[in-house]
């Protein structure tokens, strides 16, 4: 979550009034993540979030969103539910840009997490996967390698930054990759953006994921991936082995990994981390300059794929 959008409480009471959900008491941005706009609503009734799509988010993919919260709430999956205007319709407008009203989901992010945090994290990946099966609409992963390749060609035009040394390691990367990605593993729905501020506890117990807006069809074992990358690593980057294996202990309890799963596990965790280091120098980049988000470290992601270059996850 980030706030690319600034808003008055003006402009936020006139935009719920359109809703039945109380008088507005008061409101915070939310300046955590890089992608939307996101807004803390508080009512005399209850608490909810605005979000304003930005950026990467096309607007004929914003019902799919919607419809996904909606299979996975109905299938006791714990996750915010859009709410419907006055005039019955979730996707509205803000300052001429589309906006949603979700509930406020409990419960808070992990700083450092634990053994038992990291099987729950891969317990629930496991049932989003099992609930996904049955859900009918489909979105192509939209950051997959040949938007990588894009990214990339954008951020090398640039040559006046601090980051410029990070261009020719990732140029050699996403070569290996483009010849090495896998073409046949198990795939479905994924979230494909389970980092640490997009899944909530409450008490130690998971208590709900949000932001669903990079959610697509691709890979089982790359969800895993992405996963194992921000959960997995400390603030320094050092793999923590023990995290990793209760991830996997905690998803092998519905699902176990194929024997094709685990050999192309190291290719998929590369990419996983060439991904997030792509968009976080490109956001570095081209940072707007208004936006109330501070740009995130591109070199930690060049630190998880160096590791990732040259160990194995599955190494005891």
């Amino acid at each position: 979550m980030a706030v690319f959008t600034k808003l008055t409480k003006k402009e936020i009471d006139q935009f719920i009034q359109n809703y039945e959900i109380g008088k507005l008491k008061s409101y915070e941005e939310i300046i955590e993540g890089i992608e939307n706009s996101n807004y803390k609503i508080i009512t005399n009734q209850k608490k909810y979030i605005l979000t304003i799509f930005e950026k990467r988010v096309k607007t004929k993919d914003i019902p799919f969103f919607i419809d996904l919260q909606n299979h996975l709430s109905s299938n006791v999956f714990k996750c915010p539910l859009p709410i419907k205007n006055k005039s019955g319709n979730i996707i509205n407008e803000i300052k001429d840009k589309k906006a949603i009203l979700i509930s406020y989901l409990e419960g808070k992010k992990i700083i450092k997490p634990s053994t038992d945090n990291c099987f729950q994290v891969g317990k629930m990946i496991a049932n989003f996967q099992q609930i996904t099966k049955s859900f009918k609409k489909q979105r192509k992963n939209n950051l997959s390698i040949s938007m990588w390749k894009k990214i990339f060609s954008k951020c090398v035009k640039v040559k006046n930054h601090k980051h410029i040394n990070l261009i020719k390691p990732i140029e050699k990367e996403l070569i290996y990759l483009n010849k090495n990605w896998p073409k046949k593993l198990p795939k479905g729905i994924i979230h494909a953006d389970l980092f640490k501020d997009n899944i909530f506890f409450k008490k130690s117990n998971l208590s709900g994921v949000i932001d669903f807006y990079f959610s697509c069809v691709d890979f089982y074992s790359y969800e895993l991936a992405i996963t194992t990358n921000a959960w997995c690593f400390d603030n320094n980057q050092n793999f923590i082995k023990k995290n990793f294996f209760s991830l996997i202990e905690g998803y092998n309890c519905l699902y176990s990994l194929k024997k094709q799963e685990i050999e192309n596990y190291n290719i998929l965790l590369r990419g996983a981390a060439i991904r997030i280091l792509l968009t976080r120098l490109h956001d570095y980049i081209f940072h707007p300059k208004d936006a109330i988000v501070v740009p995130k470290n591109p070199n930690e992601y060049f630190k998880i794929l160096q590791w990732h270059q040259n160990n194995s996850v599955f190494d005891k």
